[in-house]
């Protein structure tokens, strides 16, 4: 039961989709479009190949399905769902391309280190079947893409109004800037690494730019993605009072903000900065000091 237990609250995630009128159709046409791609493109090559990096291939082109199938699917205002399922393709195919340039090069060859540290996790877990590990956490990624990621897409697909609320242009806004400051913090980070790889040095840490203000921002910046997405959804939750039940209504606004706690969740403990600094504080002798001056997530000035 230990092995399945992570998988309780996307299931339920997806319940409580299929139980909404609104949303039962499509839901399950991207549960059946999800699992396809999960079982193509995860699942068999984890077998196979007993590494989990291809989770980085399946779960971002399944965040730019959630945007074809809202698009093809959703019966809200024409170019409130464009807009919407067009987020959702650039979210998505932005980190698959990426995914797929590190798959051509061979990257995937070798595990990466943060699922490296998750089987040391699942080792103190007392889950020492392996292979079952790998697989649920695998399922777990597409559980997500069925369920609370694509709460946000089709809640605003849903919604008939033309207006736009107030909180659809700052969500909108939020979405923006936060793209904008992950793009920039991963092009520093390269341009980091292309410079001390000149220069004949190995092992430094990236401290410049908004690298000076916290440890992660390209992981601050993915998770502020996501809190601009739920924040535009709010005004069409707010829309399906009317079209639900009051239990429904009060548990999707609930799932709402379950989904930006656990996308925190996921990029500070899980697949994010923690287990990358397990292995960075262990290959960069500079990396303790830097620990120690500049906060790990949120963005904020040098300690001192």
């Amino acid at each position: 039961m230990k092995y399945f237990t992570p998988l309780i609250p996307f299931i339920l995630g997806l319940g409580l989709l299929l139980s909404m009128q609104n949303f039962f159709f499509i839901s399950l046409t991207n549960s059946i479009a999800q699992l396809i791609l999960f079982l193509l493109v995860v699942c068999i090559p984890i077998w196979r190949t007993g590494r989990m990096s291809y989770v980085d291939i399946g779960w971002p082109w399944g965040v730019a399905l959630i945007g074809v199938i809202t698009w093809l699917y959703s019966d809200g205002n024409s170019i409130r769902i464009a807009i919407i399922s067009i987020i959702y393709i650039l979210i998505g195919s932005r980190m698959g391309m990426g995914a797929l340039k590190m798959w051509t090069l061979g990257m995937l060859n070798r595990e990466f280190p943060r699922y490296e540290y998750q089987k040391k996790r699942w080792e103190k877990a007392g889950k020492n079947n392996t292979m079952l590990a790998m697989q649920i956490e695998g399922i777990l990624q597409g559980f997500a893409n069925v369920s609370f990621l694509a709460m946000p897409a089709f809640i605003i697909g849903s919604n008939l109004s033309p207006s736009i609320s107030m909180f659809e242009i700052i969500g909108l806004f939020i979405w923006i800037k936060a793209i904008a400051i992950e793009t920039i913090a991963d092009i520093q980070k390269l341009n980091f690494l292309q410079q001390m790889k000149a220069a004949g040095e190995k092992n430094k840490v990236c401290n410049i730019g908004l690298w000076k203000y916290t440890r992660h921002p390209n992981y601050f910046a993915e998770w502020m993605v996501w809190n601009g997405l739920i924040i535009a959804s709010i005004p069409s939750w707010v829309l399906l009072y009317e079209s639900e039940s009051m239990m429904g209504w009060i548990l999707l606004g609930l799932a709402l903000l379950f989904t930006s706690r656990m996308m925190y969740t996921t990029l500070v403990y899980h697949t994010g900065a923690i287990p990358s600094e397990y292995y960075s504080v262990k290959k960069r002798p500079e990396y303790k000091a830097y620990q120690e001056t500049t906060n790990i997530f949120f963005p904020g000035p040098k300690k001192i």
